[in-house]
């Protein structure tokens, strides 16, 4: 007894387990077995460290586990780690040692222990020949054999979530060293971050800590444009801004992929910048994976007909993709452009600056409607796709929901600019767009999970009085932080919740601005400072927000920033032709659009951007040299060693096998 006291004083518990609290009176007695009880007693013999907690009207169960089990559970899930010479091989427990280990000191990341605990909470299975009955509060319940014990409460709404809750240790360090450090700026502690949530979410606080620091120069440059009257070259100092923007733009991407880079090979993950799928077979779906493997055995009986249907598959896959893409396409055009342009006509003949302002807080909210209509749509069209994993799914939503807010944030600011070319106007239109979605976007991400959070404690607490009116006199409280996460919302898109984490919503924001300021450059050059301003509370407030107003996110294994990047390039190109219509429309003061010479230096000046924009990016590799030479440096040493026990098995088994040199009997 006291060994268990120890044990659970020292555990780290990692996931919980919600079930219905026992109520004793209802359970009766006969034949079976009480269900929560046979839980814990299986979760026991697993090798897990249980603690049990009741809360309110349900039943929390604590799960750890020591590093031996997890260790187990990474053997028979052929868990690949990297080695000590930079090897990836499948885990040995005998050889551990052998293993590198976190930078905590831990043998396993949070991603690695997380899939560890689900194989091993989800593998517990019936191993006898006869039916076990379980019960729970009146009710029976026939566990079958060979039938997974988890999967089977779930299915009967015995076992209500099964979650990952926060180290509370971790967790305050976290908010001491990260969320509440405001003299840091953008200064952050990602190894950490990396160690607590794992590779997706210390890559965007990465990249935010990154292109919040790069935004001093453009914000500098953009200051100094508006408070400097530098007269008649004005016309050529735009120019030479946005020249300088581009070129900003297209080192900063690149100097990202080489932190991306440097980054995963601090954090001991295999994965190329520039390659899709090397690291990313670790979250492909095992049925398709495996149902190719099949595929490919059955190809050897009969190629010809096996090759037919894969090429009838692959094409299948690329017309339903082009079919998808063409509905969300013909879907904005159709129904969501004559909207954004009736918006635009409405600001452009309206004259008090107030209804314009609450024309545009209007329009803002009424297109996060259509985007949610949008955001189902896409969800159910990618379900047809055939995608080889959850990331590329992911992808595919990614590029189809950007598409509905790309039009929606900026059709009605392009009509002003190309069709009224009333600068003065399109500067209030991003002034106020920047400053209400911005707004509104911080007031909502960091209200609506607190509102959620306090509303589901609401009614548990009003279930409760209902249920025992001794509590009548008595305010309830909850005994156990384990509750309290568990009425905390998760950490998930708004859209497309079973495909993308929150992530979803923080790389849209910052995909949404990041198009205002570029698209616009020449129009306000002062947005650069918002942005960067915004930026710097959006590192600590985003930190706060995940610490302590969501639960602890799922691991994903996800490293780079994926489809955001090409969303990213693709809003630079978009930018050199939009800033390049507004400069003529500075140099044609009259309205003309005949070529002039003002008019014949924009286009040669569109010209010399995009050769920036595509020629830059071959100047600064996208992978430091260091990092290249140890991955040459350990492949080499592993050839070597594996070349060495290779040639030693053959001369060993060619001298067994030498005539003459075996005895007779």
């Amino acid at each position: 007894m006291e060994r268990l006291k120890e044990e659970k004083a020292a555990a780290i518990y990692e996931i919980g387990v919600v079930v219905p609290k026992r109520i004793d009176e209802q359970i009766g007695e006969g034949y079976g077995y009480d269900c929560v009880e046979f839980l814990v007693n299986e979760f026991r013999k697993v090798g897990f460290i249980v603690d049990t907690v009741t809360g309110l009207h349900d039943q929390f169960l604590k799960l750890a586990a020591p590093v031996e089990i997890l260790g187990k559970a990474a053997v028979e899930l052929q868990l690949k780690k990297r080695t000590q010479i930079g090897v990836d091989l499948q885990f040995e427990w005998d050889e551990s040692e052998a293993f590198t280990r976190q930078a905590d000191g831990s043998l396993f990341s949070w991603c690695e222990r997380f899939r560890c605990y689900n194989h091993m909470i989800y593998g517990i299975v019936n191993k006898s020949e006869s039916t076990i009955i379980l019960k729970s509060n009146c009710r029976d319940v026939r566990w079958e054999p060979a039938e997974p014990l988890v999967w089977k409460l779930e299915k009967e709404a015995i076992i209500k979530e099964v979650y990952p809750i926060h180290d509370e240790i971790k967790r305050k360090q976290l908010l001491k060293r990260w969320a509440l450090n405001w003299r840091d700026f953008t200064n952050q502690p990602i190894d950490e971050i990396y160690d607590y949530y794992g590779a997706k979410i210390a890559t965007y606080f990465a990249f935010l800590g990154m292109y919040t620091k790069w935004l001093c120069f453009p914000a500098a440059f953009g200051l100094l444009l508006q408070l400097v009257d530098f007269g008649s070259s004005q016309l050529f100092v735009l120019p030479f801004f946005f020249i300088c923007i581009v070129s900003w733009a297209v080192f900063f991407f690149q100097f990202w992929k080489r932190k991306n880079s440097t980054l995963l090979a601090r954090w001991q993950v295999c994965y190329s910048v520039g390659a899709e799928s090397a690291y990313k077979y670790m979250d492909t779906e095992w049925s398709s994976f495996h149902s190719s493997v099949e595929s490919i055995k059955k190809l050897g009986a009969d190629h010809s007909k096996q090759k037919e249907k894969f090429q009838r598959e692959e094409w299948f896959g690329r017309m339903m993709r082009f079919r998808n893409d063409a509905f969300i396409i013909l879907s904005i055009i159709c129904l969501q452009l004559p909207f954004e342009l009736a918006y635009a006509h409405l600001y452009e003949s309206i004259g008090s600056d107030l209804l314009k302002f609450g024309l545009t807080a209007v329009y803002l909210f009424a297109i996060q409607y259509f985007t949610q209509i949008g955001g189902k749509v896409s969800v159910k069209l990618i379900k047809d796709e055939k995608n080889e994993n959850s990331e590329y799914r992911a992808n595919s939503l990614v590029y189809k929901v950007f598409g509905l807010y790309f039009m929606q944030s900026y059709i009605g600011i392009l009509y002003h600019a190309i069709l009224h070319r009333n600068l003065m106007t399109l500067r209030q239109v991003i002034i106020q767009r920047l400053i209400i979605s911005e707004v509104l976007e911080n007031l909502i991400e960091n209200s609506l999970p607190y509102i959620k959070y306090s509303y589901r404690k609401y009614r548990a607490v009003r279930n409760k009085k209902k249920r025992e009116k001794w509590l009548a006199g008595r305010k309830p409280y909850f005994n156990s932080r384990v509750e309290k996460e568990y009425f905390k919302p998760k950490y998930s898109a708004s859209i497309g919740k079973e495909l993308e984490d929150g992530l979803f919503d923080e790389f849209l924001e910052l995909a949404l601005q990041f198009g205002m300021i570029m698209m616009f450059a020449c129009a306000f050059p002062p947005a650069f400072a918002f942005a960067a301003v915004n930026n710097l509370t959006e590192i600590r407030a985003d930190a706060l927000k995940i610490l302590g107003m969501y639960r602890r996110p799922v691991p994903r294994v996800a490293a780079t920033i994926g489809a955001w990047l090409n969303i990213f390039q693709f809003l630079i190109v978009v930018s050199i032709c939009t800033n390049c219509v507004l400069l003529v429309c500075l140099y044609d003061r009259e309205g003309n659009w005949n070529i002039s010479p003002g008019l014949a230096a924009i286009l040669i000046m569109e010209h010399v951007l995009l050769l920036i924009k595509f020629g830059f990016s071959r100047i600064v590799p996208e992978e430091p040299d260091w990092v290249k030479a140890n991955r040459m440096k350990n492949a080499t040493q592993a050839q070597n060693m594996c070349s060495k026990q290779l040639l030693r098995n053959i001369s060993g088994g060619r001298g067994m096998l030498v005539p003459g040199t075996q005895k007779d009997d």
